[in-house]
């Protein structure tokens, strides 16, 4: 009998950051102390809270560390797990009252959270199904099968579930729609194709706890008369697909996947595809085609997928959030999954904190939260005490959200309204210093390159959308440019063929709605407020800062840097091309912008 439980996050940020490390150097100690059959050591999922990784939480006292390395091993057990001394030095730090917290319930990042499809991630070793089992698993399932699937579908309509990849189309009707079309061969599709900037949802959920993901597979086959599925995951994420094909193995063995599941009659199969990293290929019926072997390319609809998808067949698309919503509410009732959220926005939704946030990770938050909960009680308040300006929520196709807006109310009809939307839960936190046109610039960027190219007003239509805003940050910007963007907006958002190029202009639609003195002081005033925007800076050194070091001199490729050494310095605006070199390589803040 172990005396003591220590969870190591091993997903893919704490691994990178040296979680093997830590584990071999706390086998090592723990094996000097003899304790290595007092202690066992699990190896979790992501607890999401990754700009502290390494997490390493032992159990039963709840005791949080982070940013654990491998040299602190010695320490921790001689001290913890032999004396019973905490090391202060690795608690966690509230950065508001400067005082340490013990468990990881106490710290605002966790408690203010609702982990509903989170609950094992960080709780389970991932490879084993008998931790996935004990903590309720497979219980949805084993109800499922003694249900009617117009029953299933019936229930997951009732719950008010919707997909979370994106759209929040209802899950119930999707199911539905397939379980009505004819035909003798159905499929259901996991869509695990992440593409969104600095969003790892997705992975996390198929690496801390695949087995739900399984789950919520196969009772979607149940629903609508499918003994096949596709999950297509990225090949980037190799941790992921390693752990989903040993949870695919664990349950065939158990009988949970394969031939006449828990002697119910029925049959199911499981494959896995690895998708080339194709943003594009998030798009349903793109990612239908690149199962099938051709190019990632989106499809006209209707025919939409529940009638005619995979190789001709009615298909099921599901997201891995969606999915693993499934068994909660198949073991619990839809009206437990329904008493969370808002009255069109039932459950919980995980987002990816990023940005100029102080605690960056994954949260899972009830559905009507507002954005002002999400920012300031979750992830902590803005970075150095600086001022918030906005969010940008639903990836790189979502929308800005400014600070007169922070206590919308996050669920999918309010986040439209305010011309963003939910998308699969990227949310990126800006502070005062950010220019909103460069960040709808940047956004469209990404749109534009990943475009498939297939329909001309995607192809071409954001291709001029980002030239108007690459010349407005250069200062080449024209009056006539904002109603320019405003015209190809509407024009590619009304008449793109699938849904990249129909959201790839809400990040400018959203900063020309809330942020438009600063287009104007782009166009007009030849000036960028967050003077970010380098080619409408104006350098000069404050002589009374100025140490003569020549440290810019050396820097400056103009040669537009005048001055005697240990004596101030100056700048010829007429030779100066706005590089910056000078204010990255001054040490003293004598080098300004004006």
């Amino acid at each position: 009998m172990y005396e003591r439980h220590i969870l190591i996050c091993a997903g893919t940020g704490c691994i990178s950051s040296g979680t093997r490390e830590v584990k071999e150097a706390l086998e090592n100690e723990l094996i000097k102390h003899n304790l290595q059959d007092k202690v066992r050591i699990i190896l979790s999922g992501c607890h999401g809270f990754c700009e502290k990784g390494p997490i390493f939480i032992v159990y039963p006292e709840d005791i949080f560390y982070c940013e654990v390395k491998a040299e602190d091993m010695p320490e921790l057990v001689e001290e913890y797990l032999v004396k019973g001394n905490i090391v202060e030095r690795l608690l966690y730090k509230d950065p508001t009252t400067a005082g340490t917290v013990t468990s990881h319930e106490e710290i605002p990042f966790y408690s203010r959270q609702k982990r509903q499809v989170l609950r094992n991630c960080g709780v389970i070793d991932p490879e084993n199904i008998d931790e996935y089992i004990i903590r309720g698993g497979y219980i949805g399932l084993k109800k499922a099968l003694g249900m009617e699937p117009l029953e299933i579908v019936n229930t997951v309509k009732s719950s008010g579930l919707r997909g979370r990849g994106g759209a929040g189309f209802p899950t119930g009707m999707k199911w539905e729609f397939a379980h009505r079309s004819p035909g003798d061969k159905k499929y259901v599709v996991c869509n695990a194709d992440e593409g969104d900037p600095g969003a790892f949802m997705d992975r996390s959920v198929l690496e801390g706890d695949p087995h739900a993901v399984l789950e919520g597979l196969i009772i979607a086959g149940r629903a609508i008369g499918s003994d096949e599925a596709y999950i297509y995951v990225r090949a980037e994420y190799p941790l992921a697909v390693r752990r989903l094909r040993t949870a695919i193995a664990q349950a065939e063995e158990y009988g949970l996947i394969g031939q006449n599941i828990l002697n119910s009659g029925a049959n199911f199969k499981i494959n896995i595809k690895e998708g080339a990293g194709a943003f594009v290929c998030g798009e349903e019926t793109a990612l239908l085609a690149s199962i099938e072997g051709e190019r990632g390319m989106p499809r006209p609809r209707p025919p939409f997928p529940a009638v005619k998808g995979l190789w001709g067949k009615p298909t099921c698309i599901n997201n891995v959030e969606t999915l693993a919503n499934v068994p909660l509410i198949l073991r619990n009732g839809a009206d437990w999954y329904s008493a969370v959220g808002t009255e069109g926005s039932k459950g919980t939704k995980i987002f990816a904190l990023t940005g100029k946030v102080n605690n960056t990770g994954l949260c899972e938050v009830p559905m009507g939260i507002s954005l002002r909960e999400i920012v300031f009680d979750i992830g902590g308040g803005i970075r150095g005490g600086k001022k918030y300006k906005a969010v940008q929520i639903g990836g790189p196709s979502g929308g800005c959200i400014p600070e007169s807006l922070l206590d919308l109310p996050v669920d999918f009809d309010s986040l439209t309204a305010a011309g963003a939307m939910m998308g699969s839960g990227g949310m990126v936190v800006m502070d005062e210093d950010t220019c909103m046109v460069d960040l709808a610039r940047y956004f469209l960027s990404f749109t534009q390159r990943e475009s498939c190219g297939k329909c001309t007003p995607c192809r071409e239509g954001t291709k001029r959308m980002l030239e108007i805003l690459e010349r407005i940050t250069r200062g080449k910007g024209e009056p006539e440019d904002i109603p320019r963007l405003e015209k190809l907006a509407v024009a590619v958002k009304d008449s793109s063929l699938c849904g990249l190029g129909q959201t790839a202009p809400n990040p400018v639609l959203t900063t020309l709605r809330y942020f438009r003195d600063e287009y104007e002081a782009h166009i007009f005033d030849r000036r960028c407020p967050a003077g970010l925007c380098r080619d409408l800076l104006t350098y000069y050194i404050d002589a009374e800062v100025c140490t003569g070091c020549r440290s810019c001199v050396k820097a400056c490729p103009a040669e537009a840097i005048s001055g005697e050494k240990k004596e101030p310095h100056a700048i010829d605006e007429a030779k100066c091309i706005s590089c910056g070199a000078c204010f990255d390589r001054c040490k003293f803040g004598a080098v300004k912008t004006k």
